[in-house]
């Protein structure tokens, strides 16, 4: 029989339930109690009115709210990129070629240095309230590289996602129509059993639309959900090709026309946006306010990979969000939370509610609003994934 817990004296509840609380997209409670049963939450309400349970932890007036649903990251790879980021900070900008100095390091790592490096990362990321994370193969750009990729991130994630299509692999990089057809045929092939998305670059200096296409309704073909990297450098087909294949999410969205804008709003695709990278690049950051105000769906993820954003922190992308994009500290923490668990077209994560899982963050203050208002602090003070107590 599983145990049941009950969290009572939380200040302010987020539960990301609008019927909740002050009806706010948060559904903002104050005063209340969670009780979790197994992996589940099966109550919450007032704290004096909370079950009896097995055990009682007091959250000494502590805010709390779902843990963060990271659904983008790129944490399957090897080496360091330290020299680039300290040349770039020096004034050359970053491209995509960058990639291939990791992917060099990543086939030349052992399996188990690999998955070494993921569970560092991803306990890194849960000591900052993740719970829920998508990670993405792309360092490897041979069939076996990346179907090993993904064989050790499914043993840690049930959101793993292909990204053979991240660069032209270096060897066949003067005939890119024929990787093309290596990660619609034989990679694939490989990959499809190990993953549930399929990804792709589509850039200048990776791949173009009619790539893109290509790849990500080869993935399909093969049971596997697309999302894609879209309009990161430049203005591009990217957004519009991920509205047009009912892509989960596309992913950055930097450079956006009033039509791109228009299409996500109008969607099921998911605007994720990753201020981390522009963070560590120097970018145009993203104009969270534009999407929001037009009534697409945003949400926050780091974007954690060795080139262009190596931070595991969604606290730090939340400040980032409120101070350099235009988010409400509000919005901000929907994104993070709720919004990417509809860029991993989820409903049992990023909520607090009875029937989804049990995965709650309980910060050091009494509000979600101080994630924004204390950026580098680190205010997480406890950490339950599945029900079962992480930090």
């Amino acid at each position: 029989m599983s145990s049941s817990t009950v969290i009572t004296n939380i200040a302010a509840l987020v539960t990301n339930d609008p019927s909740l609380g002050d009806h706010s997209p948060l559904g903002l409670v104050r005063d209340t109690a969670v009780v979790i049963e197994g992996d589940r939450v099966v109550w919450t309400g007032e704290s004096s009115k909370a079950p009896a349970t097995d055990n009682r932890v007091d959250a000494e007036g502590r805010a709390a709210l779902p843990g963060f649903v990271d659904s983008h990251s790129h944490l399957l790879f090897a080496g360091d990129r330290t020299e680039e980021f300290n040349a770039r900070m020096s004034g050359r900008p970053y491209s995509a070629g960058g990639i291939r100095t990791t992917v060099a390091a990543t086939r030349a790592a052992s399996d188990a240095e690999l998955e070494a490096s993921l569970t560092r990362y991803l306990a890194e990321a849960l000591s900052q309230g993740t719970t829920t994370f998508e990670t993405k193969s792309g360092y490897g750009l041979t069939t076996a590289d990346e179907s090993r990729a993904l064989r050790v991130a499914a043993r840690h994630t049930d959101e793993v996602t292909f990204l053979g299509a991240h660069i032209v692999a270096p060897e066949l990089a003067d005939d890119p129509a024929a990787y093309v057809d290596l990660v619609t045929g034989e990679m694939l092939d490989a990959c499809a059993p190990h993953a549930r998305w399929i990804d792709v670059f589509c850039e200048k200096g990776a791949f173009d639309g009619d790539q893109a296409r290509a790849i990500l309704t080869a993935g399909k073909a093969k049971g596997l959900h697309p999302r894609i990297h879209a309009n990161q450098l430049s203005y591009g087909p990217g957004v519009q090709l991920a509205v047009e294949l009912d892509a989960a999410s596309a992913d950055h969205c930097t450079h956006l026309t009033d039509a791109d804008v228009d299409a996500l709003a109008n969607s099921r695709t998911v605007a994720t946006l990753l201020p981390g990278a522009e963070f560590s690049t120097r970018a145009q950051w993203p104009d969270a306010r534009r999407l929001v105000d037009a009534g697409a769906t945003v949400a926050l993820s780091t974007d954690c990979n060795p080139g262009s954003s190596f931070t595991s922190s969604v606290p730090f992308c939340i400040a980032l969000a409120v101070r350099d994009m235009g988010m409400t500290p509000d919005e901000a923490v929907w994104s993070a939370t709720a919004g990417g668990a509809a860029a991993l077209r989820r409903d049992d994560v990023g909520r607090l509610v009875p029937g989804a899982y049990a995965d709650l963050t309980l910060l050091d203050a009494p509000s979600h609003v101080h994630l924004a208002y204390r950026p580098g602090v680190p205010l997480v003070a406890g950490v339950w994934r599945r029900g079962v107590r992480k930090v």
